[in-house]
């Protein structure tokens, strides 16, 4: 039996699967003008949340790449993030000298994007480093970072889909959609 609180029918869509996919267009060409060498772009996924913004957003790129996944948990089974960072997979390949970009579905507190830049410079010392983030939720931050790109700002709602979950459920949405109060 299910015992989720939150009923999909009501959802509204904040932002549109359309929306998104154009979006994704752009935000490629201007990671890759940012990036403007022949030399490879290591892209770091951010699990679970981002895995579908990733792999969608990569489509996209012209260079070559090599993706490679981490997972960090910051939000367990609530609405809003518990600022208790748990690194569950960080392993990666020697990334000095490399040129990474780390794709995250959301920033909000800023602490996991804080965390997660901090950790790249100190331990894997890239020859340069970029920060994607679908959303950009600024009204919830907690440390001064911002990302290099980033797809939508969204304001202090709790949203689902496109990989964003609730209790692990709404990640298939092809959207992005927030529950009224």
């Amino acid at each position: 039996m299910n015992t989720l609180d939150k009923d999909i029918k009501d959802l509204k869509v904040l932002i549109s699967e359309e929306e998104i996919q154009k979006k994704l267009v752009e935000l490629a060409l201007d990671i890759e003008k940012e990036f403007n060498t022949d030399e490879e772009i290591y892209v770091i996924c951010v699990l679970k949340g981002s895995v579908m913004f990733c792999a969608d957003l990569v489509k996209h790129f012209k260079k070559n790449i090599q993706m490679e996944f981490i997972r960090i948990s910051s939000y367990g089974h609530e609405t809003k993030s518990t600022n208790n960072l748990q690194a569950i997979d960080l392993t990666l390949p020697n990334l000095e000298g490399k040129n990474v970009l780390i794709v995250e579905d959301i920033i909000d507190t800023g602490l996991t994007a804080r965390f997660l830049t901090d950790l790249f410079k100190i331990k894997h010392y890239p020859k340069k480093l970029g920060f994607v983030s679908l959303l950009n939720k600024k009204c919830a931050r907690q440390v001064d970072i911002e990302p290099d790109f980033y797809g939508f700002e969204v304001d202090d709602k709790f949203v689902v889909g496109y990989g964003l979950d609730y209790k692990g459920y709404f990640r298939n949405l092809p959207y992005i959609g927030y529950f009224p109060c």
